[in-house]
């Protein structure tokens, strides 16, 4: 079986491979490709990368590219998680939003929609190349903002599924909360990505009986406090939020916040320098304690769960991804795409049915759909009205003079990504 990894390069891949390393039984990896073209991070994490499997014992190939049309030939499944101009333009995602009063955040609000407006022509691109040369190849997509990714994805005919870790650090979570198994915790999960809520956790399996009263009885000022939230939301809200939700709950707040501490952009710039000069150490043959700091937690067994699925490795498996609403949620259009469990296997990803979404939630949920639809527009389209539209559209945002300041600054600073500006 051969995997390409479109990011190669990345900091986050040191976590793939032990992954790939430690589950080899689950998804047997014969060749592995990282593409990526910054070719001086490549050298160094395809270098830790090899040793990882050598102390492991694994005995697939690790090689390294800067040719896509290379790497992706015959590959069985392509992982997806590259950054379209890198940590700097993250840092500018994160930094001319809040000159409007709005939050600054690389995934959602002004500066993740200029992040999907660089993000979806290029990984457009990429998916006809792997189509043209690995035709059956599945996407697995971990590059945000992956609900938007997803649906240009498959909208344009690929075989794609979005994945994000925030689900299976829940059940993680959870589980070492309830001293279970992680396979034994079922999470009802539903939204959209980073825009989730945690109906019920289920122990053993989807008919198992809910724990979540319990979760919040037991432990509602541990989840608050990682949520950064009050623990009384949590209580009267009944559920527990994706982190992400803090930016819509507390959006004042979060913004004062990030007015007066160095953006979370310019912390993992630094620990990537620290991180590439440990992968250098020759020594060095596991992925080092600083990347948990990284983020993307579980990523890699997640998406070797999600691969070994799509691939008929591991059988047909339930696992939390993102993929076409199909009206799973009645409200929305059936080409959304929604983040909910699945039944996954070598077809694709078949969302499971869910109980009603409380108006408190759909209306959320319905508002940021809608606004995605307008960005996607804009990410294949582009055109200044169709930015200030997705803008507007947005819950964060609103407010047509909001809406206006920050369509010029997301074009001033993005020229040189969109062709049509």
């Amino acid at each position: 079986m051969k995997l390409a990894v479109i990011g190669g390069g990345s900091t986050y891949t040191p976590e793939l491979i032990d992954g790939f390393a430690r589950l080899r039984d689950t998804l047997p990896v014969a060749e592995l490709v990282l593409v990526d073209p910054a070719a001086d991070r490549l050298e160094l994490v395809g270098g830790l990368a090899r040793r990882i499997l050598a102390k492991q014992g694994h005995d697939g190939l690790v090689t390294t590219t800067s040719d896509l049309d290379a790497g992706v030939d015959g590959a069985d499944a392509v992982l997806l998680q590259l950054r379209v101009g890198g940590q700097a333009a993250r840092q500018r995602d994160e930094t001319w939003p809040l000159e409007c009063g709005c939050v600054g955040q690389e995934t959602t609000g002004a500066g993740g929609l200029a992040k999907a407006l660089r993000t979806v022509p290029v990984v457009l691109d990429i998916a006809e190349r792997v189509r043209r040369s690995s035709p059956r190849a599945w996407i697995i997509d971990f590059t945000n903002p992956v609900g938007i990714v997803t649906r240009a994805l498959l909208r344009a005919g690929h075989r794609a599924v979005g994945l994000c870790n925030v689900a299976i650090g829940f059940q993680r979570r959870f589980a070492r909360l309830l001293d279970a198994e992680p396979g034994a915790v079922h999470l009802d999960h539903v939204g959209l990505n980073h825009l989730t809520w945690e109906r019920g956790v289920r122990l053993g399996g989807p008919d198992g009986a809910d724990v979540l009263p319990r979760l919040l009885a037991e432990h509602g000022d541990a989840l608050a406090a990682d949520l950064r939230l009050p623990r009384a939301l949590l209580d009267r809200l009944g559920v527990v939020p994706s982190y992400y939700l803090r930016y819509f709950y507390a959006h004042d707040e979060v913004v004062h916040e990030l007015g007066t501490k160095p953006s979370r952009a310019a912390e993992v710039a630094a620990m990537e320098r620290e991180l590439l000069a440990m992968y250098g150490d020759p020594a060095l043959d596991e992925k080092p304690e600083l990347l948990a700091k990284r983020g993307g937690a579980f990523y890699s067994e997640a998406a070797v769960d999600l691969a070994a699925a799509l691939l008929g490795g591991g059988g047909p498996a339930t696992q939390v991804v993102n993929t076409y609403n199909a009206g799973t949620l009645p409200f929305l259009p059936d080409d959304a795409v929604i983040e909910t469990q699945a039944a996954v296997g070598p077809s694709g990803a078949s969302p499971l049915a869910v109980p009603e979404l409380d108006p408190l939630f759909a209306g959320l949920v319905a508002a940021v759909t809608a606004y995605e639809d307008l960005a996607l527009d804009a990410a294949l389209r582009g055109g200044r009205d169709r930015v200030f539209k997705a803008l507007l559209a947005h819950p964060l945002v609103g407010q047509y003079a909001l809406a206006e300041g920050l369509t010029d600054r997301l074009i001033a600073h993005n020229r040189e990504h969109l062709p049509w500006a």
